[in-house]
């Protein structure tokens, strides 16, 4: 987790943009990312970069530019994400390449906390896609497509109910120490608290996780911190 006196409130986020160029384009990245490449058009449709045992890498915006496609992903994660790439890229005929871009789908950290979703921080937790929650899952994830890396433990995750331990949570407190405290304060050791915090108005708004027993709870003892489940 990222320790709460290293959090900066108002950081800017920056993007690399992943291009994947060839015959065998579509084919190559079907069998990597969690979304259906063949429904992905110029619009271009969010997916996952995941791990082979199912730990997410990053998220990333997935388009189709003609005969290539280009993957979006935060700056921060652009070295770990091309290099999972390239670690499968093998007898396939297509190029990888990666450049830095101006801009990309969030901006900023408040543009990130207001979507709900997930950026360079909690991607480093290293949590498989369900942690995150039904909506990022049924926007980024095919369950019909077919196999690619990391497939077995999400499918099988999802023909079990999707029950996990650590769940993405956004919360609003008076500061970033005491909302971490609150999610620190159930469950087992593991990656709990805090990844990522703006200051709105005097009032701070977070992402970070916590353990599914402190959702479960009535938080009556924490008056002053309130915490949501994303689904």
């Amino acid at each position: 987790m990222v320790p709460t006196s290293n959090i900066d409130l108002a950081p800017a986020l920056a993007w690399s943009r992943i291009t994947v160029d060839g015959p065998q384009s579509e084919e190559y990245l079907q069998g990597q990312v969690t979304q259906d490449v063949q429904v992905v058009g110029d619009a271009g449709r969010w997916t996952l970069l995941l791990r082979p045992d199912s730990a997410v890498i990053c998220a990333g915006w997935l388009a189709r530019v003609g005969d290539a496609f280009t993957l979006d992903v935060p700056r921060s994660l652009a070295d770990v994400a091309i290099a999972r790439l390239r670690r499968f890229h093998l007898r396939v005929n297509c190029t990888l390449a990666v450049e830095e871009i101006a801009s990309g789908p969030y901006n900023t950290t408040a543009e990130l906390l207001a979507a709900r979703w997930p950026g360079p921080n909690e991607c480093a937790v290293e949590l498989s896609p369900q942690s995150y929650g039904a909506g990022i899952v049924n926007e980024t994830v095919s369950f019909t497509k077919g196999c690619y890396t990391g497939q077995e433990l999400v499918a099988r995750l999802d023909a079990r109910g999707a029950s996990v331990p650590w769940r993405f949570v956004h919360a609003t407190g008076p500061n970033v120490e005491r909302i971490n405290d609150v999610l620190r304060s159930k469950g087992p050791a593991g990656p709990q608290g805090v990844t990522t915090a703006v200051e709105v108005s005097g009032e701070v708004e977070a992402l970070g996780f916590a353990h599914r027993t402190l959702l479960a709870g009535d938080l009556a003892s924490a008056e002053d911190v309130s915490v949501d489940s994303i689904e």
